[in-house]
């Protein structure tokens, strides 16, 4: 049927054609012409395109029945399940996951999130340096310490908000790239402050909202230290949800990368260089972030944030931490 209507519609539109060819032609040959001229259609005088025959519109509204018609037939499979398999789970079981992240999010409090690798040793310089500025931070901005309960520089920030005396929270995942990569239990934290997710959605959801500022008075922070695969994704899904307004529109985050060494450093030329290609706009990446070189240079940042006065400034960091370069591979 749709293959007839659209031959008589090419028909239809062919005839009209040839009769305005010939009328052009006689036209210019002769005052007459013995085809009638039709009135100029409407959409043509509304839009300046080529009004589109009766049939065209009649075969264009039975395609878009047909096609809202699979489409409803789609939904109706998806939430019945697939003929051939079970029905999915995993949409309920991610939503139940997300509740629970949000819910140890509103008893812990939210505050200063950390993304970082999982494969950095403890005797590492930037292990040492994210252990002081965990503890730094979490008694400048009096706030609970988020990460994903892993090893690495997680575990770093974890212990520099117990040498704080801070409160801390850990949505964890079952495997790491690092160590303790078979275990949903964390080593020494108490079990209701931590929860081990199964879905990284979850995970991450998780770990935005700890960040997002619900009252004027919440100090938070995303703090993105040297990683891999993993800290790269949850660090520009961050940085997006900021650009696009996700989080931060009503009342400002701080993100901090914390660029020890220059381990960031051929990234931010990258962004420079799709800056140059037009695929960035000028300034819109560092309009995003704070990049830092030193725990000095963050903490004064997030202390005039938040504009915490010059005398709760006291800092206690290590100077021979400072430049530093260690391969993680070779400590």
């Amino acid at each position: 049927m749709e293959a007839a209507a659209a031959s008589s519609v090419g028909a239809g539109f062919g005839a009209q054609l040839r009769c305005a060819i010939g009328f052009r032609h006689s036209q210019r040959r002769a005052p007459s012409c013995s085809c009638p001229r039709s009135p100029r259609p409407a959409a043509r005088l509304l839009c300046g395109g080529t009004a589109r025959p009766r049939g065209a519109i009649v075969a264009a509204a039975a395609y878009g029945d047909q096609r809202r018609q699979q489409l409803g037939e789609l939904e109706a499979e998806a939430e019945a399940g697939s003929a051939l398999g079970p029905p999915r789970s995993s949409p309920l079981e991610v939503r139940e996951e997300m509740a629970r992240c949000f819910d140890l999010v509103r008893r812990l409090g939210h505050g200063a999130v950390y993304l970082g690798s999982s494969r950095v040793p403890p005797t590492h310089p930037h292990f040492l340096q994210t252990t002081e500025l965990a503890r730094e931070i979490a008694r400048l901005l009096d706030c609970t310490t988020w990460t994903g309960a892993g090893p690495g520089l997680m575990d770093a920030a974890i212990q520099g908000a117990l040498e704080a005396g801070k409160p801390i929270g850990g949505l964890k995942i079952a495997k790491e790239a690092g160590e303790w990569t078979s275990s949903a239990i964390h080593p020494y934290l108490p079990p209701e402050t931590y929860l081990t997710c199964r879905f990284f959605s979850a995970r991450k959801h998780g770990l935005v909202d700890a960040a997002v500022r619900s009252s004027p008075t919440d100090r938070t922070a995303v703090v993105a230290l040297p990683g891999g695969v993993g800290t790269l994704d949850e660090l520009f899904e961050i940085m997006a949800l900021i650009q696009l307004e996700r989080i931060g529109s009503a009342l400002p985050v701080p993100f901090l990368l914390l660029n020890y060494d220059s381990y960031y450093s051929k990234l931010l030329d990258f962004l420079n260089d799709c800056q140059e290609w037009g695929t960035v706009a000028p300034g819109e990446v560092a309009s995003l972030w704070k990049v830092c070189n030193s725990n000095q240079e963050a903490l004064e940042y997030l202390a005039g944030f938040y504009n915490v006065p010059p005398a709760e400034r006291k800092y206690q960091i290590s100077p021979q931490l400072k430049c530093q370069r260690v391969s993680y591979a070779t400590s």
